[in-house]
């Protein structure tokens, strides 16, 4: 009998601890607000809501690489806006260089006038990113990638574009070889530069020797040219707009791509609150039942039973 009362009060209490264990796992899962707590509660799920996650972060990823480039896009997009402007301004100044009652002084002056806008346009051209890098360094460059020597500017920087680490090609940066010297020369021999450009008008407008109709001929010439760099300039701004439309677009499938992930992450592993709250209930009076039946084991002895 001793032996029996024994096995008794080890059931009891195993049944009572795995009652006990049954009750706080409930718990904890109405804490976390999670049907899977660790890997072990159902690793089927555990896998797909760790799948779901990485999908999460590289949603992230891409929406950091998105807004960089949106940022950047914006720049080169306002900076061709100005260059734009600014071109305008010296082709009027060209277009009156052409009247035939200008003199030399008038014509120096327009010419200085020119060189002014030379001056905006440089700047314009090496303006930078806020980040330490420039909008117009192609693929990167840690100083002005546009610099102003003895024979006119040359560009330093990287051909091309740099791009953010991101699943859809994002541009970081804009190729300023392209828009500021790639302007396909009128008579169609190659390029032109923006620069070289008002630097032979400007050049042409100084010369006092010319005759008027060397220097109708140089004004014609020079229209051309800036025509071209115009053209040029907001072939590439057009560019710049086109991708900042397109970065709404990115933005939206990464938003959509996000939901999804979430909403995966969350069928995988949160917890129907209203079944929890039931298992919960159900646990709990389990406990309360196991623990009245150790309480009465416990009572238990041979001279209860021989009294019985």
């Amino acid at each position: 009998m001793r032996i029996t009362v024994a096995n008794a009060f080890d059931t009891s209490i195993k049944n009572l601890q795995k009652r006990n264990e049954d009750v706080y796992d409930a718990q904890d899962r109405l804490t976390a607000g999670k049907r899977v707590v660790k890997a072990s509660d159902d690793p089927v799920a555990a896998a797909r809501a760790e799948r779901a996650l990485a999908s999460m972060v590289r949603s992230e990823a891409n929406q950091r690489a998105l807004e960089a480039s949106r940022h950047v896009m914006q720049q080169a997009e306002s900076a061709l806006g100005d260059a734009g402007e600014l071109l305008q301004q010296a082709r009027e100044l060209v277009v009156q260089a052409g009247n035939g009652s200008y003199d030399d002084t008038n014509r120096a002056t327009l010419a200085e006038a020119l060189r002014g806008i030379r001056k905006q346009l440089l700047g314009v051209a090496n303006r930078g990113d806020g980040s330490g890098g420039y909008v117009f360094a192609g693929q990167g460059t840690d100083s002005p990638p546009f610099v102003d020597t003895a024979s006119g500017v040359i560009y330093r920087g990287a051909g091309g574009e740099s791009s953010a680490p991101s699943d859809e090609p994002l541009p970081l940066s804009v190729d300023g070889e392209r828009a500021w010297l790639g302007a396909r020369d009128p008579s169609g021999s190659g390029t032109v530069s923006t620069f070289q450009a008002l630097d032979d008008i400007v050049a042409k407008l100084e010369d006092g020797t010319l005759s008027d109709t060397q220097v109708a001929a140089a004004v014609k010439a020079g229209l051309a040219d800036v025509d071209a760099v115009m053209n040029n300039v907001s072939t590439v701004r057009a560019a710049a707009g086109e991708m900042l439309n397109r970065t709404d677009l990115v933005e939206s499938r990464i938003a959509d791509s996000k939901l999804a992930a979430k909403t995966e992450r969350s069928n995988a592993e949160d917890l129907d609150m209203v079944q929890a709250i039931s298992d919960f209930s159900n646990k709990q009076s389990g406990y309360d039942a196991a623990l009245k039946t150790y309480s009465m084991v416990q009572r238990l002895s041979l001279f209860q039973y021989l009294s019985a």
